[in-house]
């Protein structure tokens, strides 16, 4: 397994003989499919920071992320949501696959 990326909380793996990815969580380490990266990023793309910094919208500034259908459930703060974002894009970046599915 190769480093795709690794970010201060998080670090995302690419396994060539297995054909898949695993992002480690610190607190677990996550199996996902190409698909199931998409989606990651794709709900971590469409979630509200400004949201977190508006105590009427977000009053403990913590976001509940589930992922693989619901496999897996984490609760995360604004801190290490940040930290999820910057490494999604940055995987996408380093995978040099960002082009491709931003365009389709």
């Amino acid at each position: 397994m190769k480093v795709v990326f690794q970010s201060k909380f998080y670090t995302l793996y690419q396994s060539d003989k297995e054909k898949c990815h695993y992002l480690d969580m610190n607190q677990k380490t996550i199996k996902l499919s190409f698909c199931q990266l998409l989606a990651l990023r794709n709900k971590v793309q469409n979630i509200s920071i400004e949201n977190h910094f508006d105590s009427d919208l977000n009053k403990h500034g913590f976001e509940v992320l589930m992922l693989c259908n619901k496999e897996h459930l984490f609760i995360l703060n604004t801190i290490e949501l940040l930290d999820l974002k910057t490494l999604v894009d940055y995987s996408f970046i380093s995978l040099d696959i960002d082009h491709i599915v931003t365009t389709s």
